[in-house]
């Protein structure tokens, strides 16, 4: 898995085609060891780079992986015996691709001299004389992205934001229907279930109750930040929506359920497939499925569309920790100036009196805010408006009456949106 992610694959797509064949609890222990050295990797290799002799960069690829695993195993796993540990990442260097002459004994060198696997051994930065040094070692986020953080928000702020991405996130339903009846349902079953803060739909499980859960009750994985993106449109009752990015499917899919007509577009017919299984699920065979550049949509008109934009994705890196190695400053460049591109053509698509629901799952201004600010003074013809009274709770409305879900304030993944309706006149 690791290495696939090292050639462009993202992780969790790497899991399902590496871990399919495994049983439920080997899979769940092959992600965590992929998903911890990934969340932990700036600090495994602040703690390694002490250890072998030259540093880290001289490694191959292969190899600082081996190490990476050994060393949280050892450091984060009380379950795995230290022999195993570094027993385990010395047979992987033996049986990789890199088989340079003394991989196998600098692996078990280095892993043994972790000792007792403790962080108390090691210096990191003082967080009060170098906090972005302290962010970007303990903390395992790479500096540019938390000196951009440092800038907008308080360091204890940060902190907090930090912390909750290197912590497991929960595993989530967003309930089709009444959210009741599904705990109900989980609860006959035997499988604990609570109702989650964010949205009125959100249902948290076990992690390894997910299959049997969705057995039972008609519910999509989801965190509840992205259900809440749904309420947050406040749409009445029946109308149709286009949905221009709609892959993996979830809002698509609640869309739906609440009755409306619903057209989901994607480029990538791989990543659709997620939605026509749940369609099949859920019994929603009206819904259209649609591959489709978002660009140049197959629409002349619409009354309300869903512009769920590519992005980087700076509020999801708890449940997606390889996409904080990935980014850097040109993706994020490239990345507003699609959503430029995606915006106006939504814009073109609206009917007078319409409405067009921007969103995203990133904390960076350009790409919220900001964005919408650029679009109103292009589009003269589209005002921000707020939600519905009630449609979500107040406390995740910004002062224009944007959706703001932030990790660090509100305990679930980040989220942006925003209403934008196009005069009547």
């Amino acid at each position: 898995m690791l290495e696939a992610v090292r050639r462009g694959a993202f992780a969790d797509q790497a899991l399902e085609r590496h871990a399919a064949a495994l049983t439920a609890a080997d899979r769940r222990l092959a992600q965590e060891l992929a998903y911890g050295v990934l969340r932990l990797r700036g600090r495994l290799d602040h703690i390694l780079d002490r250890l072998v002799d030259g540093g880290v960069g001289r490694l191959d690829p292969e190899v600082l992986d081996a190490l990476r695993l050994g060393a949280y195993q050892l450091l984060e796993l009380d379950r795995v015996p230290a022999y195993a540990a570094v027993s385990q990442a010395v047979e992987s260097v033996k049986r990789g691709a890199s088989r340079r002459a003394g991989a196998a004994a600098l692996v078990n060198a280095v892993l043994r001299r972790l000792g007792d696997g403790s962080y108390e051994s090691f210096a990191f930065p003082d967080p009060d004389r170098d906090h972005v040094g302290w962010l970007a070692s303990w903390g395992s986020h790479p500096r540019w992205l938390v000196e951009r953080w440092l800038e907008r928000w308080p360091a204890e702020e940060v902190d907090r934001l930090v912390d909750y991405n290197n912590r497991r996130p929960g595993v989530y339903l967003t309930a089709i229907h009444d959210r009741e009846e599904a705990l109900a349902r989980l609860a006959e079953a035997g499988i604990a279930g609570r109702a989650a803060d964010g949205s009125i739909h959100s249902v948290e499980i076990d992690p390894g109750n997910v299959v049997a859960a969705l057995d039972r009750v008609a519910a999509v994985v989801q965190d509840p930040a992205a259900a809440t993106v749904v309420d947050y449109m406040g749409l009445d009752p029946g109308v149709p929506v286009a949905d221009l990015c709609a892959a993996p499917g979830g809002k698509a899919a609640l869309l739906a359920s609440r009755g409306h007509a619903v057209r989901a577009f994607d480029v990538s017919a791989t990543r659709l497939e997620r939605l026509r299984s749940n369609r099949s699920r859920l019994g929603l065979e009206e819904m259209q499925i649609v591959v489709a550049d978002a660009t140049r949509p197959p629409l002349s008109r619409a009354p309300i569309v869903l512009l769920d934009v590519p992005c980087t994705g700076t509020g999801t890196l708890a449940r997606h920790p390889d996409a904080r190695w990935r980014l850097d400053r040109s993706n994020l460049e490239a990345l507003i100036d699609l959503q430029r591109r995606l915006l106006d053509s939504a814009a073109r698509l609206i009917e007078p009196g319409g409405l067009l629901v921007y969103a995203t799952c990133s904390l960076e201004p350009e790409e919220n805010e900001g964005q919408v600010e650029e679009f109103l003074a292009r589009q003269r013809a589209f005002e921000l408006e707020p939600p519905p009274a009630s449609a979500v709770a107040d406390e995740l409305l910004g002062s224009r009456g944007e959706l703001r879900v932030l990790p660090q304030r509100h305990e679930m993944d980040g989220a942006y949106a925003a209403r934008l309706r196009r005069r009547a006149g």
